[in-house]
C-alpha cells in the first residue's frame, strides 16, 4: 500500500479532547466540525488524518495520508497506516474465544468478526479523521480516537466515530481497568445498545463472560 504523508502544525480549532485533573486520558473527544472532516475527502482515494492534542486541547501537529487502495485493519482494534504507524483505537476489545450470531450467519472467533467489522468501517470510509495527545505522536502503536466519513449520494452523508459504532454493533466491549470500570465511559451507552443482542451480544456465551 502506497501513502502520500503530508504534515502541518497549523489548522482550524476543533473543540478540543477534554483534560481530565483526575485521570491522566480522556477519550470522549468532544464534538468535531463535520464540515471540516468532509473537506478532506479527496477523488479516488481514502484520506487518513491525525492531529496531535497538547494537555491544553490545543492542536500542535497533524499528520495526513492520502492511499488509492485504503487503510489495512491489522487487529480487531488496530488501523496501519504505513509501515511505521499503527492507530489503535483505546479502551476496546472483542469478546473472548468463539461466538456465534445466526440472524448474520457468522460463526467463529470473536476476534475475526470483531476485524471484519471494523474493516467494513474503514474501507468503506471516504476520510478517516483521527485524535490522539501529543505524546503518541512518534510511537509506532498510537492510541487514537477516530471518526469516518461515508457518502452514498441520496442516502447518506454522516461523520460517525468508529468507536461508537463497533460498540453499539457488538463487534468490541468496552475494555475494564483493574478496578472492574470501563476505559471509555464516554461509550458506556454505545455498549448499552449493543447488548441489546447485536453483534457478539446476540451470543448467550458471551453474555455470560
Amino acid at each position: 500500500m502506497r501513502t502520500r504523508e503530508v504534515r502541518s502544525r497549523r489548522g482550524p480549532a476543533l473543540l478540543a479532547l477534554c483534560v481530565s485533573l483526575v485521570a491522566p486520558l480522556c477519550w470522549a473527544g468532544g464534538t468535531i466540525d463535520p464540515a471540516y472532516v468532509k473537506s478532506l475527502a479527496a477523488p479516488g482515494k481514502t484520506v487518513l488524518v491525525v492531529e496531535y492534542y497538547d494537555p491544553n486541547g490545543k492542536v500542535v501537529d497533524r499528520k495526513g495520508f492520502a492511499s488509492a487502495k485504503g487503510f489495512a485493519v491489522e487487529t480487531p482494534v488496530q488501523i496501519a497506516v504505513d509501515a511505521k504507524t499503527t492507530l489503535h483505537l483505546y479502551g476496546l476489545e472483542p469478546c473472548a474465544g468463539d461466538m456465534v450470531n445466526q440472524k448474520e450467519g457468522f460463526a467463529g472467533t470473536c476476534a475475526a468478526y470483531a476485524q471484519q467489522q471494523l474493516a467494513i468501517l474503514v474501507k468503506t470510509a471516504k476520510v478517516i479523521f483521527c485524535r490522539a495527545f501529543l505524546t503518541e505522536r512518534d510511537a509506532s502503536v498510537q492510541d487514537a480516537t477516530c471518526f469516518g466519513y461515508y457518502n452514498y449520494p441520496g442516502s447518506l452523508d454522516s461523520v460517525d466515530n468508529l468507536e461508537e459504532q463497533l460498540v453499539s454493533l457488538g463487534a468490541l466491549r468496552l475494555s475494564k481497568k483493574p478496578d472492574g470500570t470501563p476505559m471509555r465511559p464516554d461509550l458506556s451507552a454505545a455498549e448499552t445498545t449493543g447488548r441489546g443482542g447485536f453483534g457478539m451480544w446476540a451470543d448467550p456465551r458471551v453474555q455470560k463472560q
